[in-house]
C-alpha cells in the first residue's frame, strides 16, 4: 500500500480526489487506494484467511499501478517513471495468478512469485523517487 500513496503523493493526489464514480486518472487511483485501506482496516481483526489476504493483496496491487500511471504521466514519464509504472503492473498481475483461480492465496509458487514482483515494484518505485 505504501507505493499506492507514495506514487500519489509524486503526482499530488490526495484523499479529496476519490470519487464513488471516478471521472479522472487522479480519482480513479484516490478512490483505490481509499478503498484498499478500507479493505486492510477490515482484515485487521480477522483470523487469517489465505484467500482474503490474497484479494486485499491483489487490490493494493491494482491501487499501487493506478497510481503509478498517474505518478507516470504527472511526471512527464521518463525511464525510471516508465519502470516504476511496469514493475506495478508486474506485481499486479502476479498478485491476481495469486489470488485468483484455484490458487486462492494458497499456492506457495504462485505467493513467491507475487512476493518477489512486489519487491521489484518497491525498488523501481524507489529508483523513481516516488518512495
Amino acid at each position: 500500500m505504501a507505493r499506492a500513496v507514495a506514487a500519489c503523493r509524486h503526482a499530488g493526489i490526495d484523499d479529496s480526489q476519490a470519487r464513488l464514480v471516478p471521472d479522472s486518472p487522479e480519482s480513479r487511483a484516490a478512490q483505490a487506494v481509499r478503498l484498499t485501506n478500507q479493505n486492510l482496516a477490515s482484515l485487521a481483526g480477522t483470523s487469517p484467511d489465505p484467500a482474503a489476504d490474497a484479494r486485499c493483496a491483489r487490490n493494493a496491487a491494482a491501487a499501487a499501478t493506478l497510481a503509478a500511471e498517474a505518478a507516470r504521466a504527472h511526471g512527464g514519464g521518463g525511464d525510471l517513471a516508465e519502470a516504476a509504472y511496469r514493475s506495478a503492473l508486474q506485481a499486479s498481475l502476479a498478485a491476481a495468478a495469486a489470488a485468483g483461480g484455484s490458487a486462492l492465496g494458497r499456492d506457495e509458487d504462485l505467493n513467491a512469485r507475487a512476493e518477489a514482483a512486489e519487491r521489484a515494484a518497491v525498488a523501481a518505485v524507489t529508483a523513481a523517487g516516488w518512495l
